[in-house]
């Protein structure tokens, strides 16, 4: 979808080789590197992205919360962050832990909230018990920020 909408320079983690193989075979991506997210730092230099995304891997058991920091580092000043997360029951906690400290980011003025929407139809469900109202589905979320930029200090 990024490349339908022009987005040309698509640079991507995973921490799985086999992953980034599959990635590499759609032609889309002009770098792929191994990273486990929240466990080591992202191969980047700081603040070199416009635009950084998560899709899929912000959740129970998988990258922590506390990768927030780290996805803030390699975005430039004014640059978006796009990020989503299952609402289904298993991720419920991890929801709330993630959503705190989309929050506390917030209030410390590192970014600023410019969507939190919830999608009904997120993805298939696996169980009936992670079914979201009998649909077969899960719903999630997709929040999107924008890191504000350094404020100039005034001289004098």
């Amino acid at each position: 979808q990024l490349h339908r909408r022009g987005f040309r320079c698509l640079h991507g983690v995973d921490g799985s080789a086999g992953m980034l193989e599959q990635a590499w075979s759609t032609g889309l991506y002009q770098e792929l590197r191994l990273c486990v997210l929240g466990a080591e730092p992202l191969p980047a230099p700081a603040e070199h992205y416009d635009a950084v995304t998560v899709v899929g891997a912000l959740g129970e058991g998988q990258v922590p919360s506390t990768v927030l920091p780290e996805l803030l580092r390699v975005t430039k000043p004014g640059g978006f962050l796009c990020l989503t997360t299952r609402s289904n029951p298993s991720n419920l906690r991890y929801k709330a832990e993630l959503e705190a400290a989309l929050g506390q980011l917030e209030r410390s003025g590192a970014w600023q909230k410019l969507l939190a929407q919830e999608v009904e139809y997120w993805e298939r469900a696996t169980t009936e018990e992670e079914s979201t109202q009998d649909t077969g589905y899960i719903s999630g979320v997709v929040y999107i920020y924008q890191k504000c930029p350094v404020p100039h200090l005034e001289e004098g």
